[in-house]
């Protein structure tokens, strides 16, 4: 039975997605966890624990569990995180040889990737990685990352056996970026879950939110529908300045998703006050985090879900939209081009420009059999992503590795 350590220090895969620092990460490595698990694999994620309460391991299901290891106080924001990476390889060292070893490291993000880097010498194991952003795409984007991030992505790259990246456009990216890794690049492009996301019916869906929120009734109006967390990064104030741009005082936007990041709180202010001052504050609704399966729900009731980020490694949310019939309008940056086809499951906006955005908004709005056929081949194109797949390709990854001499670092 293949023995997998999953590294994810900074964020937990039981954290909900949209709150805090949880995001499309957090269900990748529950959902990638779970798959291997079901497959035969023993599957145990080490993360950080950041709450006192937290238990010391939860199991999810037979072979997969989640271990919570104390590294720094509890309550340490991500951007402090590094001074307590040898702190976090020490007890994630500790807790690997309590429970008898494993056969391979699998490290989530460019802090695990530390962990990983000095775990592998260590114990003499492969290490996979699997960055989910890179400082300098988010840089390329205007999110320039700190000098000592970059760094350590290159560190960590020299070491990886292999580097899971999300689809061939950030394959590009990466060789663009950073030319060629010593270790093998793999594409395992993230999954939906077809039970939760699938097409349904929009007025029960609407139904649905109105009753979770009183007084919020979206009726036959135009609805838009931005998921993700409160940081500049997602570009909300793209949306809020789009749904301004329309002109149309029935349309309604709902963003779901709460503060993240040194900047979040100031972010979420900021877009409250956007909204006001463009006079829109009435027509938009703020929705807190909701547990994953339940944002089917929110997709389903939009006409149009947004996705105006100034990069994606991948855009799972554009995904799990797909699957629910539900046309996306996105920028045409990263992982996006890999998960809406301009013109036929949704629309690709090649600037951040609202009044861009307002356009393809309204000519789908006024065009409401163009927006079903392109709802109708986005759900079909879903259908080809799962995360049983999404398993089998890093699997394929951790077989590929423990076959061959470890990479030595460059």
């Amino acid at each position: 039975m293949l023995r997998i350590a999953l590294i994810s220090m900074h964020t937990s895969p039981l954290a909900r997605a949209g709150s805090g620092d949880a995001g499309g990460m957090n269900v990748y490595v529950r959902e990638i966890a779970s798959m291997l698990s079901q497959e035969g694999a023993d599957c145990t994620t080490y993360t950080r624990r950041w709450d006192p309460g937290l238990p010391d391991e939860v199991e999810l299901e037979p072979r997969h569990r989640v271990v919570h290891l104390d590294a720094g106080p509890p309550g340490m924001a991500k951007e402090d995180l590094v001074r307590v990476v040898d702190e976090f390889t020490e007890a994630t060292a500790r807790a690997i040889e309590v429970a008898g070893g494993v056969d391979v490291l699998h490290a989530h993000y460019w802090l695990s990737g530390l962990v990983g880097h000095r775990l592998k010498h260590r114990l003499g194991i492969p290490l996979v990685t699997t960055f989910h952003t890179l400082a300098r795409v988010k840089g390329r984007g205007g999110d320039p990352e700190s000098s000592e991030r970059e760094r350590a992505e290159l560190e960590v790259i020299g070491c990886s056996d292999a580097i899971c990246v999300s689809c061939d456009e950030e394959r590009r990216d990466f060789r663009a970026l950073y030319g060629a890794s010593p270790g093998t690049l793999v594409v395992a492009a993230p999954g939906v879950h077809r039970a939760f996301f699938s097409p349904g019916d929009r007025r029960g869906a609407r139904d649905a939110i109105a009753a979770a929120h009183p007084g919020l009734a979206l009726g036959d109006a135009p609805v838009l529908t931005v998921v993700g967390r409160l940081q500049p990064l997602k570009g909300v104030d793209v949306a809020v300045r789009a749904l301004a741009a329309l002109r149309d005082t029935r349309a309604r936007l709902l963003v779901v998703g709460g503060a993240s990041g040194p900047e979040g709180e100031l972010e979420s202010r900021r877009l409250r006050a956007l909204a006001s001052t463009l006079g829109v504050a009435e027509t938009v609704t703020w929705v807190a985090p909701q547990p994953h399966h339940l944002l089917s729900t929110y997709y389903r009731a939009a006409d149009i879900v947004l996705v105006p980020s100034r990069s994606e490694s991948f855009g799972l949310v554009a995904l799990e939209a797909a699957a629910c019939g539900i046309p996306v309008v996105a920028s045409d940056v990263g992982g996006l081009r890999s998960v809406v086809r301009d013109g036929v499951t949704g629309l690709l906006v090649p600037s951040r420009d609202h009044e861009a955005f307002a356009r393809a908004v309204r000519g789908l709005l006024a065009d409401p059999p163009r927006a079903i056929a392109m709802g109708t081949c986005a759900a079909e194109r879903a259908s080809a992503y799962s995360w049983r797949a999404t398993a089998r390709a890093v699997r394929e990854a951790y077989d590929r590795v423990g076959a061959d001499a470890l990479v030595a670092c460059s």
